[in-house]
């Protein structure tokens, strides 16, 4: 493989074959960009993942090109931790890898130090203290947001971003109107989008949010509004009209046309957030993201306590029915002024150059 221009410098560089691990959906987003960006300057870029549905749709949608690496049924969470690992050795091997990167980093750092690679971890979960505990020793460089609570001493870079403006940055995301006739809603119509999360990830143990999902929706719906449903695990009859069903990939169109989100994901409240639509985050588990969207810029509501769910009921229905007014756009682009596009930071980090 010949050098290659670096777009950003002007100085040539030595191609580099690179390698994307991709356990979830959100991590699809957190590096398309970046995908796309290194492949244009000439490295050799090739995306792993786990078989799970909307890993899968959403990147089919972005037409990045894969390998499935492990079937996301059966097994425990451990054993498939250490059989994607082994896959994930035995499909690298032969590419003689310069660099993996993945968020989280567990598999990525592990294969990465057998094979004599570099190896980057992207992490904005503090909670995630077990998948911290076994990437970060291994890892050559963790790259956090500032607003992350820990350190990884002298390998720990923090960048003044979210993952959510890899993607969600108004230079990489303009969304589109015509998601509301998808989901049967009009332009003057209030609407809440609600997430509900399956709680089956690891630092999700012994951690709530919600006690009674169809209170939630009555009260939202006594101001008025439309309540549209997004939910990991099967709704129950009575809300299954309120399922939002549309394409993953138009999930941040719908966001950033809601009045509010109400939900027990600390991704999807960041999205809306940096969208600028007001959020309200409900879980026992605090993030110093959300603390810091919520803190520094007004745009998430925390409902972490005992009376969570009551709590969170107030705040969403005073967003909807007027009682919080708020200049949301322009928290916004508070937000915009201080914190930047991520991909950079991605690429350059992977790419090994000072962030």
């Amino acid at each position: 493989m010949s050098d290659v221009q670096d777009a950003t410098t002007s100085a040539t560089v030595r191609p580099q074959t690179v390698v994307l691990s991709i356990q979830h959906p959100a991590h699809v987003h957190f590096f398309k960009h970046a995908y796309r960006e290194l492949d244009a300057r000439g490295h050799d870029v090739h995306v792993f993942v786990r078989d799970k549905s909307v890993v899968r749709d959403l990147l089919d949608a972005e037409g990045i090109p894969y390998t499935v690496l492990l079937d996301a049924s059966g097994g425990n969470v451990y054993t498939n931790q250490l059989r994607y690992e082994w896959r994930l050795l035995r499909a690298t091997r032969p590419l003689q890898p310069d660099v993996f990167a993945g968020v989280g980093g567990v598999s990525t750092s592990h294969v990465a130090s057998v094979l004599g690679a570099r190896s980057v971890a992207f992490t904005d979960t503090e909670h995630a203290t077990l998948s911290n505990a076994l990437a970060f020793p291994f890892a050559d460089r963790v790259c956090t947001p500032v607003c992350f609570e820990g350190n990884a001493g002298e390998k720990h870079d923090r960048y003044p971003g979210y993952h959510e403006l890899a993607y969600l940055h108004p230079d990489r995301f303009t969304p589109d109107p015509a998601v509301l006739d998808e989901v049967g809603v009009s332009e003057d119509e209030r609407f809440a989008v609600l997430r509900l999360v399956a709680w089956q990830a690891a630092h999700d143990a012994n951690q709530g949010g919600f006690g009674d999902a169809r209170e939630v929706v009555e009260r939202l719906e006594d101001t008025g509004a439309t309540v549209l449903i997004t939910s990991e695990a099967g709704l129950p009859d009575a809300l299954a009209d309120r399922h939002a069903s549309i394409a993953p990939y138009r999930m941040h169109d719908l966001l950033a046309f809601a009045d509010v989100f109400v939900g027990e994901g600390a991704t999807m409240a960041a999205e809306s957030a940096v969208l600028g639509t007001p959020a309200v985050y409900v879980n026992t588990l605090r993030t110093g993201l959300t603390d810091e969207l919520s803190e520094c810029y007004g745009l998430v509501f925390r409902c972490h306590g005992p009376d969570r769910q009551r709590e969170a009921v107030t705040r969403a229905a005073a967003v909807l029915d007027g009682t919080i007014r708020r200049d949301w756009d322009a928290h916004r682009q508070e937000l915009l002024l201080e914190r930047v596009d991520t991909t950079p930071v991605v690429v350059d980090a992977i790419l090994g150059g000072d962030s």
